[in-house]
């Protein structure tokens, strides 16, 4: 039995519909006819002896099982085609080309600035851009392929996510100016003495329930008087005397955006930091540029003052 042939162009036309879910779409992205996408596809789904999208009369496309899989795949050895381009064009020189990377949305103001000029300096001719989300919106972008790393807390990580910690967050409490507590000498607090206090939960997916976890694992049940899913917002209402916050990320000042304080205590209770982690597909070779780029993330992390 002869080995299916198929072409590159079958791919890239089959890799663009899949993500549109849309022949229409994908057509426009690679400004060719919509007839000439239908019949590359159609062509592979004959060589290959599967079929790998079902078509839906006025409402697009969608992948089967087959083609779920071997879209994710499709990703993979395009990326590393066109990496294999560039290091026959560029052999012995730096590296170039594009990446985009996600992070978590919270991470983003204190962790990118730093990455992205140090990885600019150390690769100027790559083109970075950033996808910036919330947890379930990062890991859908990476089994997507619309990033191939992303910056992000090491919770809830499936199975099919490789990882890697470069830095971890210790949770501290942050409170106004005129709370008591901001008064004591060393700046501290235990948790059991927040029992009863309104708290100001930042409101995102999995980093409520690791707040919460914070102060239950404490024995002090949160009595949450608001709710937010903006960190400044959560500082601003903090220093503005509406309640106390558990959170991860200290930024170097007190000030908020409102120009009120918040005041930061480290927690003496034994709390397990957060892990951050670039994360990735697992099975998925990672190109140069991501490999530079996790790199890059333990070299800063292992080295804060830089």
């Amino acid at each position: 039995m002869s080995e299916p042939s198929f072409t590159l162009v079958q791919l890239r036309y089959f890799e663009a519909a899949a993500r549109h879910l849309s022949m229409t779409a994908a057509s426009r992205e690679l400004m060719v006819s919509q007839s000439a996408v239908s019949t590359a596809i159609a062509q592979l789904e004959r060589e290959l002896g599967v079929q790998l999208m079902l078509r839906h009369h006025a409402r697009g496309l969608s992948l089967t099982t087959a083609g779920q899989e071997f879209h994710q795949r499709v990703l993979d050895f395009l990326a590393h085609g066109a990496e294999l381009v560039e290091a026959a064009r560029q052999a012995g020189t730096e590296l170039v080309g594009s990446l985009t990377v996600g992070c978590f949305s919270t991470l983003a103001p204190f962790r990118l600035p730093s990455l992205l000029a140090e990885f600019e300096r150390r690769h100027p001719q790559v083109r970075v851009s950033v996808r910036e989300g919330e947890h379930s919106a990062l890991k859908a972008a990476l089994r997507a392929g619309k990033c191939e790393v992303a910056l992000l807390y090491g919770y809830d990580l499936d199975d099919d996510i490789e990882h890697v910690v470069v830095d971890t967050a210790p949770p501290y409490v942050l409170v106004a100016p005129d709370h008591p507590l901001a008064k004591r000498k060393g700046g501290t607090v235990s948790l059991a003495q927040l029992a009863g206090e309104p708290m100001v939960l930042l409101d995102l997916p999995n980093s409520r329930e690791y707040l919460q976890s914070v102060l239950r694992d404490a024995g002090v049940e949160p009595v949450i008087r608001h709710r937010t899913s903006g960190y400044e917002t959560v500082r601003a209402l903090v220093a503005h005397g509406h309640g106390f916050a558990v959170l991860s990320q200290r930024p170097p000042v007190e000030t908020t955006y409102a120009g009120a304080r918040a005041v930061p205590l480290t927690v003496t209770d034994e709390v397990a930091p957060l892990e951050i982690v670039v994360a990735w597909m697992r099975g998925v070779r990672l190109t140069r540029r991501s490999q530079e780029f996790v790199k890059l993330c333990r070299d800063l992390y292992a080295h804060p003052d830089r």
